[in-house]
């Protein structure tokens, strides 16, 4: 059931107009929790889906909250990775809609584990302008941006817009020349930070990596399934196995 959200974000304080009402479905403790946004393109190349996959997961295990767009590509690779009681989907239509569609599924378990936010009500449908609105949201909950790919002139280079506004830090991962034109750029113009060692730059942000929890033991606290603990963790899966710290168990990975 969708709610209006009682109490005042600070976060989105530094919007051009604060969102009210906001509605939500599902946890809102996780509004508490450290939260970085992770955005970038609809279409992302195997690397870039690879590497949000990686971070999200690895920062999510650390104990920081993902925060995008609820959308394809990156945004859904972000939710779903980081697992869905550890991200919020901000939505640009009213919560009782699974839009898009490819990603119902993954939007009810973040309003069933996760947290579910808008500021349309109930029955709205997405418009081109409350995309935008959406993304000041998701840009300006977390404390950093991270763009994983991202093209000139693309709605995730206007989410870079509203970063700089807020003076947030912004992260981008280094691409070849010719690809992510517009991350590139980024770069080249010192706006940003390239991420070139993903578990050094969880060590920045994880709550449980400062308070010396063990980020991969914490990932399998999720029961992730054998296969996406490969992909996040695959040095760290295969000397653990070994230790005997984690197990494999219906064909998920479990701390022993």
């Amino acid at each position: 059931m969708t709610s209006v959200l009682s109490k005042r974000l600070p976060a989105l304080e530094a919007m051009r107009k604060y969102p009210d009402p906001l509605f939500y479905r599902g946890d809102t403790a996780l509004l508490d929790r450290v939260k970085l946004s992770i955005v970038g393109s609809r279409r992302p190349d195997t690397y870039a889906a690879t590497a949000t996959q990686q971070l999200a997961a690895k920062l999510a295990g650390a104990g920081v909250c993902i925060v995008s767009g609820g959308a394809m590509g990156v945004d859904g690779i972000a939710h779903a990775a980081a697992g869905a009681g550890s991200t919020i989907a901000v939505l640009a239509n009213g919560l009782d809609i699974r839009y898009p569609a490819v990603n119902r599924k993954l939007l009810e378990s973040v309003e069933e584990k996760g947290l579910l936010l808008s500021p349309f009500e109930d029955g709205f449908r997405a418009q081109n302008w409350s995309f935008v609105v959406r993304n000041e949201i998701v840009v300006a909950l977390g404390e950093a941006l991270i763009v994983t790919q991202a093209d000139e002139n693309s709605g995730s280079m206007r989410s870079v817009e509203y970063a700089l506004k807020m003076g947030k830090k912004i992260y981008v991962l280094p691409h070849r020349l010719g690809e992510s034109g517009g991350t590139n750029r980024l770069l080249a113009e010192g706006k940003a930070e390239a991420i070139y060692d993903i578990d050094a730059f969880v060590g920045r942000y994880g709550e449980a990596v400062r308070c010396g929890d063990d980020p991969f033991l914490a990932f399998c606290r999720n029961r992730p399934t054998y296969e996406e603990a490969v992909r996040c963790y695959p040095q760290e899966l295969f000397q653990y196995e070994l230790e005997g710290k984690v197990a494999v168990v219906s064909g998920r990975v479990v701390p022993v």
